[in-house]
């Protein structure tokens, strides 16, 4: 509620249709706790694989339901990630291991492929579905113009996983968001709506009673939250945002076409007036 002091049931939930488990994932944000992620995607897939073995041991009736694993944003690299892991795990059983009913995956604007998503990003603030001009022609030419060298980083990022490669993700990022990202945001309005200013600084809403609510004791008590290690929810862990920075530019859309090839359905949805995770970069990496 708006209040922080309680909730009310939404109709539309998607709770009212299916059994949801939030996972806070990786380690360290939320109101998870343990040794901090420092190794991508890969140990996000081995961490949700052990923790669904172990879930469903714990929950054995819900172990036949069929198990869609669904994120948005920079759910593009983990839902693919864990994804896969499941269906590796189920095709290679270990010892102790039970076999997980996985379903399928959805991803609601993702970043997934980098290298065909960046491309995007000067038509989104120049030809959008709205027809809203978000920066200036001068602006959305120099825009275009940086896109080649911000392909090539990306690419070089995703060749190989040396010192050489690392470096490339690192300045891939720096590059493509310096060149592509950056000249939206100083027009001060909201990334994840094209048609409004950034109101509330980091994330631009006000989660305030989000905060509070979680944070209340009688909230902590009911999710079971262990004391002794956890820390205040807090919206966004930037600590933990800055170890992804080398996995930030890695390509997941081939995980997505091994599980469609394997015969698991995939919905990709992008709302049209995010721009950081835009619906023309999605089309693209979707349709290829």
């Amino acid at each position: 509620n708006e209040d922080g002091e309680g909730t009310t049931v939404n109709p539309y939930s998607w709770t009212e249709a299916a059994h949801v488990l939030w996972l806070d994932q990786p380690a360290g944000v939320g109101f998870s706790y343990g040794d901090e992620n420092d190794d991508g995607e890969e140990m996000v897939g081995e961490d949700a694989y052990y923790f669904f073995q172990a879930f469903f041991k714990a929950h054995p009736e819900y172990a036949n339901n069929p198990l869609y694993i669904i994120g948005e944003s920079y759910g593009g690299h983990y839902v693919p990630a864990i994804s896969h892991r499941i269906w590796q795990g189920n095709n290679d059983l270990c010892d102790d291991c039970i076999e997980i009913n996985y379903a399928g995956l959805a991803i609601g604007n993702g970043l997934t492929a980098p290298e065909e998503q960046y491309p995007w990003y000067p038509e989104m603030v120049y030809n959008n579905s709205h027809g809203i001009k978000v920066v200036d022609e001068s602006v959305y030419e120099a825009m275009k113009k940086a896109v080649p060298v911000c392909e090539k980083l990306i690419h070089q990022c995703n060749s190989g996983d040396n010192t050489i490669d690392d470096f490339a993700c690192q300045a891939a990022f720096v590059t493509c968001n310096m060149a592509l990202t950056s000249p939206y945001q100083a027009t001060g309005l909201n990334p994840y709506d094209i048609r409004k200013q950034c109101e509330v600084r980091p994330l631009c809403y006000d989660f305030s009673n989000v905060k509070k609510w979680l944070n209340s004791e009688s909230t902590k008590s009911s999710l079971n939250v262990d004391e002794t290690h956890s820390h205040s929810w807090e919206a966004c862990n930037f600590g933990i945002n800055m170890k992804f920075h080398v996995d930030w530019m890695k390509d997941f859309s081939h995980y997505v076409a091994d599980l469609l090839n394997a015969g698991f359905p995939a919905l990709i949805y992008a709302g049209d007036v995010d721009f950081i995770c835009n619906y023309l970069g999605n089309e693209a990496w979707t349709k290829n």
